[in-house]
């Protein structure tokens, strides 16, 4: 929760930064590892969060892998008023199609292993949403070198051309020590984040060359 709210309990999951990322069927996988230091996660627990990530993965594999031909697919298709192929196609690449999900596809896997539900439907959003997860995963970790770019403490925001008026006035009274706080400020936008990044890749600026690498 970075934004803040007057109303704590009515927190939804939209306000998290990272939605793809941070999902219910993904939660036991991302946070297994701090239980276990925590020591608040039991063996059996963790091996269990393991098992299904191992799951996960090997699954997502097979379907990477699996040969579909335009003979076996195109009845599917048809029948779902989906555009037939006309060359061989992947597994995923079926999956990936708005109309098909991982259950639908079961005629032409025939041999696709039992799974549980919590491990199929993992598996399929991995598959499904892949773009998607990987452009956010690169975001964040845009973000995250954003956290140890300092802002200089002497910082005339009013004298930097190009940020908007309720941008200069939250900056001003906040004075946030990195740009990742700055990021997080309600009222500052991505738009002004950029800007400050430009102005600190200036010569003879604070932020010189690293900053305006950055930005690419």
């Amino acid at each position: 929760v970075t934004k803040g709210t007057s109303e704590p309990y009515r927190m939804m999951t939209s306000r998290t930064e990272y939605r793809l990322l941070l999902r219910q069927d993904n939660a036991d996988e991302r946070l297994c590892e701090y239980g276990r230091a925590c020591g608040l996660l039991s063996p059996e627990r963790y091996a269990a969060a393991c098992e299904k990530a191992d799951a996960v993965r090997r699954e997502v594999d097979r379907i990477e892998h699996i040969n579909i031909s335009p003979k076996s697919a195109n009845p599917l298709l048809e029948e779902r008023g989906l555009t037939p192929i006309s060359s061989g196609a992947k597994l995923a690449d079926l999956l990936r199609r708005p109309g098909l999900d991982y259950d639908a596809l079961a005629v032409l896997d025939p041999e696709r292993p039992d799974l549980p539900r919590r491990v199929r439907a993992t598996a399929e959003i991995n598959i499904k949403y892949e773009g998607y997860i990987s452009r956010q995963i690169s975001e964040a970790n845009r973000h995250e070198k954003l956290e140890g770019k300092r802002l200089p403490e002497d910082i005339d925001y009013s004298a930097i051309t190009g940020l908007r008026i309720e941008a200069r006035q939250k900056l001003s009274a906040i004075r946030p020590a990195t740009l990742g706080q700055a990021s997080r400020i309600s009222g500052v936008s991505p738009a002004d984040i950029s800007v400050l990044l430009i102005w600190l890749s200036r010569p003879g600026s604070p932020g010189g060359q690293e900053s305006d690498e950055m930005l690419t």
